[in-house]
Formats: structure tokens, C-alpha cells, sequence
């Protein structure tokens, strides 16, 4: 099986930006790939993965890398004919693209291929509409369905399930659910919640693409507004907009490149996909299903991760995922969390990238974001955030709502070439 390579990454900055279009967010951050790839234009390039959940509700419900990308291609910077294919998969979409991008190069029916990601969440004028934004990652041809599930699952964790509205959204209550739950099953706390929460904004704080760039004090982040309990607003990730692109190359590709751009490139060890279901609340999650496959096609362990970047819509997910992908032992999220073992510096570094809930979570470019900092990690350019010697990176992305599972979760794994 021949090697694949990451030969670029670029991301814009995230966050609330109404005078930009989502072709503007397009040129932005394909334009930068170019330039961290080397490639005077795409000219290389011989398919296209375009990442995006909700354009209809901004007026394109269909062909959006064709419209998005008609400028590029009449301007000579992105070729003609070049097919494009647009993915959705909820908040998954940006690892879903790369996931397409690297099976064209794995397979060899591409030998450049490009996977990008741009969202547009802020609706400023119309904040009921910006919410709605989010309700197509559950299941709305039978909302009964999961009525019942999360009833049900109320009455045996104790904990009835009331859409509170106090500013999230459905995803915010159920995850709190889970939260509660591990509290009472396992000894977790709030302030350990708050802890992971205060390490990832101080992760945030130095990353410069980050929507947001200050530290959150341990008590800040306990007595700030409450979401849903344990969760408060520090512990959630924010409404924002976004864009974030790679470029992957083949080995024959990749040995014709000049050594600048090969010194910086990285390998991709695995990339796997799963399906969740309506599972028990005391079942691993997909995630721990789509990292065991991962693990086994790269031929590594957990220990084996340098540092990751998991898909913290709360900060119940940097409790939850390192269980999940085997970091640490089921019930010890919290503990590992506390012990400082998911800091820059830690035995297993968590979102130096300063994660959703501090660098944001345009959804469709959420996972490729994953990717870029991963990438920066590994060629030793992350600046302040850099975790020494890192080789080997995991990005855990999913997407959509199956109960208190996600509907489908990718992992991807990375490693320094």
C-alpha cells in the first residue's frame, strides 16, 4: 500500500465574521494553502473534497465547491474540470473530506487531491435561525424516536431530560446528561471539568487563529453562566464561522517535490470512520470503535500518541475521549484531566490548538482545523504550544446525534515524515 502525504494545511482565523461570504472564507484559506504547499496554483490537483453543512439556509443548497471555487477556476488558480465533491456529515464534514481526499491518493485514482471545509454559523439578525443550524444532525423525520430515548435514559440515570434553552442547544443537554452521569458513576467533578476547560482556553490564549484568545481562571470557568449542568458557557464552544483546507500528495508525487516542501510534509498513518447507534449509556462510544481500527491499520498503541485534538463541543468531550481512545482507563477522564496529564507538557497533550470550545467550531472546517494544528505540531512550528518531540498525532472529529452517541466519528493519525 503506498504512503500518503500531507504537503499542506492552512486555516483562517475562526470566529463571528458577517461581512465575509463563503466565498471569501473559500479564496482566504485556499489561497494559503497554496502557499504553505509550495504550489504556485492547483494546477497539480485531480480531485476535490468540499466540506459544508449548511449553505441552503444561506440561499446554495446544492453545488457549493462549484459556486464557491467559479472564481478561483476562471482566475486560472484552481484547474478546470477537476471534479469537486461536496460532503456533509454533520460537525464530521471537514474529516470526512479529508477522509475522501486520502482514499483518492490510497487508491491511486488521484495523485494530488485537495480536502476543504468552510462554515458559516453567525447569524447575527436572526439568532432562532442560527440555532436552527445545528437541529439537522438529529434525526427529524422521527424526533419521537429520540424523545423516548433521552426519556427513557432520563428515568435511569436519574436525571430527567428538559430542553432547558438557557442559550445552547439539544447537543449541550444531552452531553451535560453524559457529564452528570460520569459524575455520579465515577467521582467526577465539576472542577475538574473546569480544569480541562481552564487548560484548553490557555491553550487558546496562544493560538493566533483562535476565536477565542484569553485564559479562563479554573473558578471563572465553574461560576460562569450555566449552559446545562455541570456545563457552563466556558466549558462550551462558541458560534463562528471558518475555513480549513490540506492538500494530499502520493509517494510518486511526493519524491518529485522540491526538499523545502518534502521536510515539512506528513504522513497519514490512518484515517477511520464509524457509525454510532442509540446505545447504552454505559457503551463505549463510537469513537472508541473508530480508534481501535485506527490503531490496527497503523499498526500503533494509544501510548504511542504524542498529542491530540478531540472533538470537545463541551469540555465533557476532553473528559470523555481520552477513556475512549484509550489514554487513560474508563472513569479516569476527570482524574486525568486534573493531573495535568493532557497539558502542553503532559504525558498525553489534549487540543493545544485550544480546542472547540476556545478556538472555536464553524462545523464544516472543525476537522480539517484538527489536522492543520496536528500538522504544525508535527513540523515543529506551533510556536508556544509546541509539545516537544512530537511524531505521532490523533485528531478525533464526529458528527451528528445518535442518542448519546454521535452518528458517525472519525480519527484520524498523523505522523512526522
Amino acid at each position: 500500500m503506498d504512503d500518503v502525504y500531507v504537503i499542506g494545511t492552512a486555516c483562517t482565523a475562526f470566529g463571528k465574521f458577517p461581512n465575509k461570504s463563503f466565498k471569501d472564507l473559500t479564496r482566504e484559506v485556499y489561497t494559503a494553502l497554496l502557499a504553505d504547499s509550495g504550489l504556485d496554483d492547483g494546477e497539480r490537483i485531480d480531485s476535490s473534497w468540499f466540506g459544508n453543512v449548511k449553505m441552503e439556509m444561506f440561499k446554495q443548497p446544492n453545488i457549493r465547491g462549484q459556486v464557491c471555487f467559479s472564481e478561483l477556476v476562471a482566475e486560472g488558480l484552481f484547474p478546470q474540470y477537476v471534479p469537486m465533491i461536496n460532503v456533509e456529515g454533520a460537525c464530521a464534514t471537514g474529516s470526512l473530506a479529508f477522509h475522501g481526499a486520502w482514499k483518492d491518493v490510497l487508491s491511486g485514482t488521484a495523485d494530488v487531491s485537495l480536502a476543504i471545509g468552510v462554515e458559516k454559523t453567525f447569524i447575527p439578525d436572526d439568532p432562532k435561525r442560527q440555532y436552527e443550524l445545528f437541529t439537522g444532525g438529529l434525526d427529524q423525520m422521527d424526533p419521537e424516536v429520540w424523545h423516548e430515548y433521552f426519556r427513557k435514559a432520563g428515568e435511569k440515570i436519574d436525571r430527567p431530560f428538559v430542553l432547558n434553552g438557557a442559550g445552547g442547544t439539544l447537543n449541550m443537554d444531552t452531553y451535560a446528561m453524559q457529564a452528570a452521569y460520569h459524575m455520579a458513576k465515577y467521582g467526577t467533578t465539576q472542577r475538574q471539568f473546569a480544569i480541562a476547560a481552564s487548560k484548553t482556553h490557555y491553550n487558546g490564549s496562544l493560538n493566533p487563529l483562535a476565536q477565542y484568545q484569553f485564559e479562563v481562571s479554573v473558578d471563572k470557568a465553574m461560576t460562569d453562566r450555566e449552559i446545562s449542568f455541570p456545563l457552563t458557557r466556558s466549558m462550551c464552544a462558541p458560534i463562528g464561522d471558518g475555513a480549513a483546507a490540506a492538500v494530499l500528495c502520493s509517494k510518486r508525487v511526493f519524491d518529485t517535490l522540491p526538499a523545502a516542501v518534502r521536510e515539512r510534509a506528513v504522513k497519514v498513518r490512518a484515517s477511520s470512520l464509524a457509525n454510532g447507534k442509540y446505545r447504552d449509556i454505559d457503551e463505549p462510544g463510537v469513537s472508541h470503535v473508530a480508534a481501535r481500527h485506527a490503531y490496527a491499520f497503523a499498526g500503533i498503541e494509544p501510548g504511542d500518541i504524542d498529542l491530540a485534538e478531540v472533538h470537545d463541543a463541551t469540555t465533557y468531550g476532553e473528559i470523555y475521549q481520552p477513556e475512549m481512545l484509550g489514554f487513560c482507563e474508563f472513569g479516569e477522564g476527570g482524574r486525568f484531566a486534573e493531573s495535568g496529564g493532557s497539558a502542553i507538557g503532559g504525558r498525553t497533550p489534549i487540543n493545544t490548538s485550544g480546542g472547540l470550545i476556545s478556538k472555536g467550531h464553524p462545523v464544516g472546517a472543525t476537522g480539517l482545523s484538527m489536522v492543520h494544528e496536528i500538522t504544525a505540531q508535527l513540523r515543529g512550528e506551533a510556536g508556544p504550544r509546541q509539545v516537544k518531540d512530537a511524531d505521532i498525532g490523533l485528531a478525533e472529529n464526529a458528527g451528528g446525534t445518535m442518542g448519546f452517541d454521535d452518528a458517525i466519528c472519525a480519527i484520524t493519525i498523523l505522523k512526522r515524515a
